[in-house]
């Protein structure tokens, strides 16, 4: 028995190791798919670069040069100039929305306008994915010409579409293992469950009656009858002690320790059905000892 629930144990562990792995393996593919957001996200950069040169040419500067655009955070940009300029805050507004409109990453985002010296914001706005919930303010008041850097934060993506479709897509696969996996382990239970109550027993005379717990049946009086697994496991503990009175608690714990709740009457009737099941040999009998337990009583013994 000992080593049908080691080898159970093991059995488990391995299924629900194949399954975590899977799970982590499904996660790890979910998020490595990034291909097309890295080239996405050097497309912005472009257009951020773009954006500069908009800007400068619309402050009548065509000659001056767009820095490098700088990363300040995560998702956030900002667009660096190697001349002053002035600027309209409303033309900045449709010149950045005009050349991210085609952007599938810049659906909402954050511009701030800052002084080059002493970081002070002198323009900023929202733009959200609805657009009720846009924030432009001070938009027609037109800004000296200065040293500015412009701000870009852009909403964070978290788990793109491309990655939730793959986990979400991936879950019914996930299911179907673990409903195996399951549908595995209980068999392998039952399995154990059926035969441990009579593997490597041989048969017993009982009176006039062979019981073979190899088998789970009973003959007496030429007609076979079969067992069920409890009616088994019964007889097996009074053909290893005929005459021999039986305690209760012996008899659920040994019977009923694998489930974890055991339930007096349980034991009355599968007692009761068993025997039923002997009543064809007149010489055994199956008897309560008030109190105490039951006995199987074998007449000559």
């Amino acid at each position: 028995m000992v080593g049908y629930k080691t080898s159970l144990n093991m059995k488990t562990r391995y299924l629900l190791g194949l399954t975590v792995l899977l799970f982590t393996t499904a996660i790890c593919a979910a998020f490595s798919l990034t291909g097309n957001n890295d080239f996405d996200l050097a497309m912005q950069q472009v257009m951020l670069r773009k954006i500069g040169h908009e800007v400068l040419l619309y402050s009548g500067d065509s000659t001056s040069r767009v820095l490098p655009v700088k990363k300040i955070a995560e998702n956030e940009y900002q667009i660096r100039f190697e001349n002053e300029f002035a600027f309209e805050p409303g033309s900045l507004v449709k010149i950045i929305s005009r050349s991210l409109a085609k952007d599938k990453l810049a659906r909402s985002y954050i511009v701030n306008v800052l002084k080059c010296e002493g970081k002070d914001v002198v323009f900023g706005y929202m733009i959200a994915g609805n657009k009720r919930d846009n924030i432009v303010a001070c938009a027609g008041r037109r800004q000296p010409k200065s040293c500015y850097l412009i701000n870009l934060k852009f909403e964070g993506e978290g788990v793109t579409a491309a990655q939730k479709g793959y986990l979400f897509g991936g879950l019914p696969l996930l299911a179907f293992i673990g409903l195996m996996v399951s549908q595995s382990v209980k068999t392998r239970k039952n399995k154990i469950t059926a035969t441990s109550a009579g593997a490597d027993v041989d048969s017993f005379k009982l009176g006039n009656t062979i019981f073979d717990p190899g088998k789970r049946q009973i003959i007496a009086a030429g007609v076979t009858t079969a067992l069920t697994v409890k009616e088994n496991k019964l007889l097996l503990i009074f053909a290893r002690s005929p005459n021999v009175i039986i305690e209760r608690g012996r008899l659920q714990k040994e019977i009923w320790e694998d489930e974890g709740v055991i339930v007096g009457r349980s034991l009355d009737m599968f007692i009761s059905k068993l025997r039923k099941k002997l009543e064809n040999d007149l010489s055994i009998q199956l008897t309560n000892i008030h109190g105490k337990g039951y006995k199987l009583e074998i007449d000559g013994n």
